[in-house]
């Protein structure tokens, strides 16, 4: 579920070898599956572990996880790197946002899944979103906008040139096209 690099795992070693005995870290998600999600790391003291957490055991430590973060921490990473600007630490969670969907989910979860993870926060620059609606038996994904692409002058272009190219790459042969039902109006939201 997460992966620790050894440089890291060298760090938490040696910041938990000052905490009291049994400390573990935790890894976790704020507002998980959500635009505003955040991750962090935090000491975990033996006594603040829960039943229903997950204890992964590194070199030296455990990291502890709980539950509800557990889904969106599928592919995370954590590295400590040292360069001339000084060490860090760097946590990435690309499903922080968007819970991952199985490749064998249905094509509308795998569909939305790509658009909230990967279209929906380029979009998002713009105040944009998009959604899948439905799935025509002929398999096309109908979408509407909302946001800033409401009414945008671009959206023809984002919809052909962009999400359609991506999708029917990501789904060849199981989707064939795109279509917008939005009934764009041009407003103070709209993006320019």
């Amino acid at each position: 579920m997460i992966s620790i690099s050894e440089q890291a795992q060298a760090h938490f070693a040696k910041l938990l070898e000052k905490q009291a005995a049994g400390t573990s870290i935790r890894v976790f998600v704020v507002n998980p599956g959500t635009a505003q999600a955040e991750c962090g790391v935090s000491y975990c003291p033996a006594d603040a572990v829960e039943d229903t957490d997950i204890q992964i055991e590194f070199t030296g430590f455990n990291a502890v996880v709980d539950a509800e973060s557990k889904p969106f921490l599928v592919d995370a990473e954590i590295d400590f790197v040292t360069d001339q600007m000084g060490s860090q630490l760097t946590l990435k969670a690309p499903n922080a946002k968007v819970r991952k969907v199985n490749d064998n989910a249905p094509l509308m979860e795998r569909v939305q899944y790509v658009i909230d993870a990967e279209i929906n926060p380029q979009l998002a620059n713009h105040g944009g979103r998009v959604s899948v609606m439905e799935l025509t038996n002929d398999g096309v994904a109908v979408l509407q906008f909302g946001g800033g692409c409401n009414g945008c002058s671009q959206v023809d272009l984002t919809l052909k040139e962009g999400i359609e190219k991506e999708l029917l790459t990501r789904f060849s042969g199981e989707l064939n096209g795109v279509r917008d039902i939005t009934e764009h109006q041009r407003g103070e939201h709209s993006y320019y």
